[in-house]
């Protein structure tokens, strides 16, 4: 119990200490990324691209305003425990999100694939194309996708159920090992560190591999 308060206590602390990172370590002298844009009639990423610029000429929309995060590579860090692939998250929480991590794996809990930091805009208005504008949460290294081909992500589900549209990801079953669940170890983990689960969020979508800031 005293590692999940400190734990809590911590990542919560770095997410109201804004852009404080900054403070503590050089500025890069560039901000490099790949990104692509979903498509909402096609449904799957498109204009896929390399952006590279000053890193003191960061646009608003690639700073996360609730945490100070960028989208840029040189602000995430890797996160590696073993048995897992590694993965990237902003430098901020990746070590809050390794700890829970690395406890849920001595405990046997059934974590298979986590995915991290992916720069994406697959949020917010529709532009001329189709696709959309806002950079998700995964861009800024703040979101965590756990088993995703046992938690999909669903529209047009205001509440779970027959009606739900699998859009990514594989279906939700609950009772299948690796299926994240409310009370489970593993949404129980995350969520005392101040994350949202997907799986719990209001409105037409049901995100069950996913945890961020906001849920989205």
């Amino acid at each position: 119990m005293g590692n999940v308060i400190a734990v809590t206590l911590g990542i919560l602390a770095l997410f109201h200490a804004g852009r404080g990172f900054a403070d503590e370590r050089p500025l890069p002298a560039a901000c490099t990324y790949e990104t692509q844009r979903w498509s909402v009639a096609l449904r799957r990423s498109v204009d896929a691209r390399t952006v590279s610029h000053p890193y003191s000429e960061l646009a608003g929309d690639e700073v996360d305003p609730a945490t100070g995060c960028t989208v840029c590579r040189e602000d995430q860090e890797r996160v590696a425990v073993p048995p897992l692939e590694p993965f990237f998250l902003c430098c901020k929480i990746a070590p809050q999100v390794r700890a829970a991590l690395e406890g849920l794996v001595r405990s046997g809990a059934p974590v298979f694939e986590v995915v991290g930091y992916r720069v994406i805009r697959s949020r917010g208005p529709v532009d001329g194309a189709g696709n959309r504008t806002g950079f998700s949460n995964h861009s800024y290294g703040t979101a965590v996708d756990i088993n995703p081909e046992l938690n999909g992500l669903y529209d047009h589900c205001l509440e779970f159920g027959p009606r739900c549209r699998l859009v990514r990801g594989g279906e939700w079953r609950p009772g299948v090992r690796g299926t994240l669940e409310r009370g489970g170890d593993i949404v129980r983990a995350f969520t005392s560190m101040g994350l949202r689960w997907g799986g719990e969020i209001a409105g037409r979508q049901k995100d069950f591999m996913h945890f961020s800031m906001t849920g989205y």
